[in-house]
This record gives structure tokens, C-alpha cells and sequence, in this order.
């Protein structure tokens, strides 16, 4: 993960399925999805939770961190971006933008950069169950 072209951090794809872990400034974070994929938790280091998301996979859904609920939505079934909104007001986004490279834009002004590594894991953890539920209905991807 590149912020304005620097590299902030790392992770393998592979073990956000169910879970996996970054390392952000020094600090390292593990997160934890529930087996059917609708809640996720972040701890630290000292197994201190410190963000969940919840009722991921529907249209509206939430993640709480330090006290603090934020409000995300589906912008469309078709469109693969998540916005934050504040009330119906869209005050940032999730969305890929080469669905060929796989390049995602994150775009979360007000949450502090693990949080925004949260939300990125959770997003492409939801877009990842979507494809995988599409190809085994014979929907294509």
C-alpha cells in the first residue's frame, strides 16, 4: 500500500479471507472476520481491540473505532466503490480503479491511516466473497 507514492505498508491478499495482519509506523495490527464475513475486528499488539465493522456485505454498514461510528454504503450493486457518508452526504470512498490491474483508490479523509488500512482489508475481503460467490453461481466475476 502506497500513500502519494510512498509505501506505508504491506500484506498478503490471501490472508484477509478470514483475517491477516499489517504493520503501519511500527505498530502491528491483526484483524478477524467472522465465518460468514459480516464482522470484522482490528486489535493491536496488546490484543486491544481497536476498530470493528459490522453488517459488511449489506448496502449500508459500520465501523466503530475509538468511540466513533462510521457510516459506509454500496454506492450501487453494480459499482465496485464503498463511500463513507455523513448523514447521505459522501465525504469519501473505497472503489477500484483499474478493475484489470486491481489498483483501489482509498479515499477516507477523516480516519486516522489504520483505520483507513481497516477499511481497505474489509472493502477488498467483501469484493473478494462477492467474486468468489459470482463465479460459483456461474455469474462470471
Amino acid at each position: 500500500m502506497t500513500d502519494r507514492g510512498r509505501e506505508i505498508a504491506t500484506w498478503d491478499k490471501s490472508t484477509w479471507k478470514s483475517g491477516g495482519a499489517f504493520t503501519l509506523e511500527g505498530r502491528r495490527f491483526r484483524v478477524r472476520s467472522n465465518g460468514w464475513g459480516n464482522k470484522y475486528t482490528m486489535v493491536d499488539e496488546a490484543d486491544t481491540v481497536v476498530a470493528s465493522a459490522d453488517r459488511v456485505g449489506r448496502k449500508r454498514w459500520t465501523v466503530t473505532a475509538a468511540g466513533q461510528t462510521y457510516h459506509f454504503r454500496r454506492r450501487s450493486f453494480w459499482a465496485s466503490e464503498e463511500e463513507l457518508v455523513l448523514g447521505d452526504t459522501r465525504v469519501g470512498s473505497v472503489r477500484k480503479t483499474s478493475f484489470w490491474r486491481g489498483d483501489i483508490n482509498v479515499e477516507l479523509p477523516t480516519l486516522p491511516t489504520p483505520l483507513q488500512l481497516f477499511v481497505l482489508g474489509v472493502v477488498i475481503s467483501k469484493w473478494d466473497a462477492e467474486a468468489s460467490a459470482a463465479a460459483a453461481s456461474g455469474g462470471g466475476g
